[in-house]
């Protein structure tokens, strides 16, 4: 007979479950790799069934949110799968992708004519589980149009990203929210160039998580964490809408 412990354990993992967070027997499936970073997550693993809200205070983070996001779609898209990028405006030159390991024909830009159409397609495309992953550059989003892409995606499994600049709204049903700005990259010794991508990565807010604060570069197809900097955060009060 089941202890009181192990059936609320039980009952925990399926919860858990259902928001999208794999089991470390099932990490391996789809592992974004992302280091000290998915120990943040609960059970140490980065939900893929979820939304992740990252937040932008201009256009050099937006870009730095960019690169991010694509390195984490590396992984993602593996096996060729493909993925939606939408925005109003095309801001991703694809042959740059494949700094991150992606192919140009993985991602299909869509680019709704009207600001209202963002979060429309977004909870579409959601839907479609032949898909990996769908980014959108949406300014605004109301609690309940959050819950419907939270609803989507643990329906078809699909990842969805939401690039978020300058939101005057933070209440939403999203799994996480980031932040993520850039640093100086990191340069070969005697080779000219900017260097490796270099990421401050914020993670504000985490469902049933800890937040955290991390460094990181982007080389040779993956991340290096620099360990000295790892640190957690307090958890986000809640704001009002």
């Amino acid at each position: 007979m089941s202890s009181k412990a192990d059936i609320l354990s039980s009952l925990r993992k399926d919860i858990l479950s259902l928001q999208g967070c794999r089991s470390p027997l099932y990490a391996h499936e789809m592992d974004v790799k992302l280091g000290p970073v998915a120990s943040a997550f609960p059970n140490a693993t980065f939900p893929t069934s979820a939304v992740h809200e990252f937040i932008c205070s201009g256009h050099e983070t937006k870009a730095a949110t960019c690169g991010f996001i694509g390195a984490i779609l590396s992984s993602l898209v593996k096996n060729n799968r493909a993925c939606i990028w939408i925005s109003r405006q095309r801001n991703i030159f694809p042959p740059a992708l494949q700094a991150f390991g992606i192919e140009p024909q993985q991602v299909i830009f869509i680019q709704p004519l009207k600001e209202k159409d963002l979060l429309w397609t977004m909870e579409e495309a959601l839907r479609c589980d032949a898909l990996s992953a769908v980014v959108c550059e949406a300014r605004e989003i109301s609690f309940i149009a959050s819950r419907r892409l939270q609803l989507a995606v643990e329906e078809s499994h699909v990842t969805g990203f939401i690039i978020r600049q300058d939101p005057r709204n933070l209440a939403t049903a999203c799994d996480a929210r980031w932040k993520i700005s850039s640093l100086a990259g990191e340069v070969e010794e005697g080779l000219p160039g900017v260097g490796y991508p270099r990421w401050q990565i914020e993670l504000l807010k985490v469902r049933n998580g800890k937040p955290g604060n991390w460094e990181a570069t982007w080389k040779q197809g993956r991340f290096l964490f620099e360990q000295n900097t790892i640190r957690l955060l307090p958890k986000e009060k809640k704001k009002a809408g």
